[in-house]
């Protein structure tokens, strides 16, 4: 039975991961934060280690030769968020987790970034080899941890990056700013509607993870891993309402203003202190293409995609019912 070691795993991805690894026979522990609700991996039998990864004696503590280690943990975006903070753990903690892995004679090491790291798509669908273009502080530290990673597996660290796409399914709440105000009959769709935008769904991102850290010939590689197809918003935000039993939004507003006023409201909310209900990134998602190829996943891998978004966006309604929460 192989020990495998995963940070980040009390996130949807983590967690996830490490769902899918015990039922795969797995011995998995996890290196969590000491304010972590760790319940859920605990009733997997998932062995939790109280480390801070972004202390490096405590990383160097608690490692050992695991065979596969899977880095998840990222510090996720938040408005008004300094730079700082998403260096500390994107990069150096990344760091960290690498020297450790290094010492230890790791077999694999599975690093997860992000296709934020490539910014705005201006010729979709990008390839893994597309340019960089961090749009934001968040992006930017993933950018630098993602080469990192990449110099200490060309200074010959097995590893492979992961670049995840959109990623949505039950257990997830990130979407429900669209499930709610469609559900409820209040959406109004800013632009054109025919923005890209490429979605996957969980499980489908799991088997990725696990093709990675399976596959002789991901080694030294990074990938691309989203849904089978992306699609313009407006078709995106009719299957919602679609799998939601509700009329699809009809109301359309121009870009340009609503852009407009949401730089005003993060500028106010920023010089008094408060979190923006509206800021630029949020109304950035109607403008900004965002589509990828997989076709590289699907010739190293043999990744192929198994749930549809129509299927992937019902079953996330589904919970969602279930919860409460629409």
């Amino acid at each position: 039975m192989n020990k495998v070691l995963v940070t980040g795993a009390t996130g949807f991805t983590g967690l996830s991961l490490c769902k899918r690894l015990v039922a795969n026979g797995k011995m998995v522990v996890a290196f969590v934060r000491s304010t972590s609700n760790v319940a859920d991996l605990r009733a997997l039998g998932v062995e939790c280690r109280t480390v801070d990864i972004k202390d490096r004696n405590d990383v160097m503590n608690h490692f050992e030769c695991f065979d596969l280690v899977y880095h998840v943990a990222a510090a996720y975006r938040s408005e008004h968020a300094e730079r700082d903070e998403f260096r500390l753990v994107n990069v150096e903690a990344t760091r960290n987790m690498l020297d450790a892995a290094k010492k230890n004679g790791i077999k694999r090491f599975i690093h997860c970034s992000t296709v934020g790291v490539q910014g705005e798509i201006e010729n979709a669908p990008a390839s893994e080899e597309y340019r960089f273009k961090p749009g934001d502080h968040y992006q930017q530290s993933k950018l630098e941890g993602e080469l990192l990673a990449r110099k200490y597996f060309d200074d010959g660290l097995e590893g492979v990056v992961i670049r995840p796409v959109g990623i949505y399914g039950p257990g997830d709440t990130r979407f429900l700013k669209l499930f709610r105000p469609i559900n409820k009959g209040r959406f109004f769709l800013v632009g054109n509607g025919k923005t890209l935008y490429h979605m996957t769904y969980i499980d489908d991102l799991i088997e990725g993870f696990i093709l990675a850290g399976e596959r002789p010939e991901a080694i030294g590689e990074v990938f691309t891993i989203a849904g089978e197809r992306y699609t313009p918003i407006r078709e995106l935000i009719d299957t919602i309402a679609d799998v939601l039993g509700k009329p699809r939004p009809k109301i359309q507003i121009p870009f340009l203003p609503v852009y407009l006023a949401s730089v005003i409201c993060d500028n106010v909310c920023r010089a008094i202190g408060l979190s923006p209900p509206l800021y630029p990134r949020r109304v950035e998602f109607f403008q900004l293409d965002r589509a990828f190829s997989i076709d590289k996943a699907r010739r190293l891998l043999g990744y192929k995609p198994k749930i549809s978004l129509k299927k992937g966006l019902q079953l996330t309604a589904d919970w969602y019912k279930a919860q409460g929460l629409i």
